[in-house]
């Protein structure tokens, strides 16, 4: 029980810290892509933390099986370079026992997975769409940045901000373009304000207030020009209606996968169906791969390690795009590379026990026979 919670414990602690290490690499990233959306006025600023969190499911999905995959290798590497495995063994711990003892820590790991990949990460992607879509309805002035000609929520005017008061409801020096449709016979408005101010209605509805300014006005054909000044003048930003895009395969839920029949549905669903069996998998690659002499150093099969995760993966996406293709029977499907990935994590294992050892000596006296 003592070597059981030594190893469980090992693993673990080098597990968390490459999640930690490896998340915070892609959440920094996510962050910077979604502040630079957010400064070009793409997303409001107010919905970015929410997003960047409904992204962490889909990430935790591709960060767990790594995590665990280098925890382990790391970990039992540091063993076999400090000669801790060479005692261990010479107490009788076999290197089958210790699969046995990490598949215990990955099949925990790997139902984490399941949930993440089924339930949660579908349901954060559709969380993530209507967001998106209620703050493109929404928007109206309210991702309106100094210094930049952008075009309102409802398309019919462009505006430009001198500058905003840190409330972000003062504005300075406005510029406004209201320009007709091809369709119809309204004259184009360009409106000069010394100030400005955005109301937001109770409805959900926005104005833009403007003080002590001029507007012209243009048919566009000839050359006359109106011009009027005014003390108020207001502008009109109806909230739009919320318009569904077309959802994802990624938002569609695991249940609905099963009763579409399309090669795009099967993959997809068997893709999820691939992160929590690539955990297992995983795990019985990781064990042997770990096995280094102690003049080598625990870093010594780190790079063949991730190459060969590397590839692992590569193959899996190149699997699901011939499934979605069509290409490839779903009977078939990514079952296959795992059937594969299987066979190599057994032979890797069995190759250091005895029994390999002894089918070898059993091949090579049948040979001699003959």
């Amino acid at each position: 029980m003592l070597i059981f919670r030594y190893l469980i414990g090992e693993v673990l602690k080098t597990q968390v810290a490459v999640f930690l290490i490896i998340m915070t690499i892609f959440v920094a990233q996510e962050i910077v892509l979604l502040l630079n959306s957010a400064s070009d006025g793409n997303i409001p600023g107010a919905i970015v933390l929410s997003i960047l969190l409904l992204k962490l499911p889909q990430l935790g999905i591709y960060i767990l099986p790594l995590s665990l995959f280098l925890g382990i290798i790391l970990a039992y590497s540091r063993i076999y370079a400090d000669s801790e495995m060479t005692i261990l063994r010479a107490c009788g711990v076999s290197e089958w026992y210790v699969v046995r003892v990490t598949l215990v820590s990955s099949l925990f790991f790997s139902i984490v997975t399941a949930v993440l990949s089924l339930y949660l990460a579908p349901w954060a992607s559709e969380k993530e769409y209507q967001l998106r879509e209620q703050a493109d309805a929404k928007s109206g002035l309210s991702t309106i940045r100094a210094g930049r000609f952008q075009q309102t929520g409802n398309e019919k005017a462009v505006v430009f901000v001198h500058s905003i008061s840190e409330q972000g409801r003062e504005l300075d020096k406005v510029f406004v373009a209201q320009l007709p449709r091809q369709d119809s016979n309204q004259v184009a408005r360009l409106v000069f304000a010394q100030k400005g101010e955005l109301i937001e209605l109770e409805s959900g509805e926005q104005q833009l207030l403007l003080l002590e300014g001029k507007r012209y006005e243009t048919d566009g054909f000839s050359q006359a020009l109106n011009r009027t000044e005014f003390g108020t003048y207001q502008v009109q930003i109806k909230e739009q209606e919320i318009e569904h895009q077309r959802r994802k395969l990624e938002a569609i839920p695991s249940l609905h996968l099963l009763k579409m029949d399309t090669p795009q549905a099967k993959a997809q669903l068997q893709l999820r169906l691939s992160a929590p069996i690539s955990v297992v998998l995983l795990t019985l690659l990781a064990v042997p791969l770990s096995f280094v002499n102690p003049r080598q150093g625990k870093f010594a099969k780190l790079v063949p390690a991730i190459t060969l995760y590397l590839g692992y993966f590569i193959v899996l996406n190149t699997g699901t795009f011939l499934l979605a293709e069509g290409k490839v029977a779903a009977s078939i499907g990514l079952w296959w590379i795992h059937l594969c990935m299987l066979f190599l994590g057994a032979f890797l294992i069995a190759k250091g026990r005895p029994i390999g050892a002894w089918a070898r000596s059993v091949f090579i006296k049948r040979e001699g026979a003959v």
